[in-house]
């Protein structure tokens, strides 16, 4: 016999014959059965708030239906497949609802680290600005100094351009201050 036959058995008593010949009021049925419905919501959950919140909807759907479930003199064990389809319920609803406040939690902390609208615009703006002011810059200069940028050698400038090797490091420092002066006098006239 397991533990649940034997809590069964307990919970029983003598009223276990009597269930069958007359049938209990709700508050009969929760005065004989309270204990059993919470004991057993409390080992299919683990949690005593969530054990209670499953007697508590058990004991709700046995007022609805207290006649249907006294049919055939099984009131226990519709009590207890109910609180079992019941905890199984809340168990699931539990577990999704984490799923989404950790999504959610995952959502928040990525926008977070994002940058707040008005420095999102700002540095729009200034991306745009610079791009202006590299179309202004004359070739090779501006291919020069977006290569530099890019972390290529002076060497591989060279090659890519065709422009000697000697010659990238002027046009690069050339690029430099006429952007630098460029971009000033954008600024300027914004």
């Amino acid at each position: 016999m397991n533990g649940w036959e034997t809590l069964i058995e307990t919970e029983a008593g003598p009223s276990a014959d009597a269930q069958t010949e007359v049938p209990l009021s709700f508050d009969e049925a929760f005065a004989a059965h309270q204990r059993l419905v919470y004991r057993y919501a409390y080992s299919l959950t683990r949690d005593r708030a969530l054990a209670e919140d499953v007697a508590q909807e058990v004991f709700l759907r046995l007022h609805r239906q207290l006649e249907a479930a006294q049919r055939g003199g099984i009131l226990r064990a519709w009590l207890l497949r109910v609180t079992a389809n019941v905890a199984r319920n809340l168990i699931r609803s539990r577990r999704r609802a984490e799923t989404r406040n950790e999504a959610f939690a995952l959502e928040v902390s990525r926008e977070a680290t994002c940058e707040p609208p008005d420095d999102a615009l700002m540095r729009q703006a200034q991306i745009a600005m610079a791009q202006r002011v590299l179309g202004r810059i004359k070739e090779p200069l501006r291919s020069c100094l977006l290569l530099s940028h890019e972390g290529l050698s002076y060497r591989e400038i060279g090659a890519a351009l065709g422009i000697r090797e000697s010659s990238v490091g002027r046009y690069v420092a050339r690029a430099r201050k006429t952007f630098a002066k460029l971009y000033l006098k954008i600024g300027k006239e914004r």
